[in-house]
């Protein structure tokens, strides 16, 4: 596992969190904010991959 893929997975949390908190307290602007960190999380967690899989090979 790589310094993306444990980056990435950080986003997603905090950006899943950031979701549900926004959802929770009716903040439109926290929960999109929540969901785009969580697609830049997996963005970054899919490059990790790919590196992971380009050195093992």
């Amino acid at each position: 596992m790589n310094k993306n893929r444990i980056i990435g997975s950080g986003k997603q949390i905090k950006g899943s969190i950031k979701e549900a908190v926004g959802k929770a307290v009716g903040d439109a602007k926290l929960q999109v904010d929540g969901k785009a960190e969580k697609i830049e999380g997996k963005a970054q967690n899919l490059v990790g991959t790919i590196e992971d899989k380009i050195k093992s090979s």
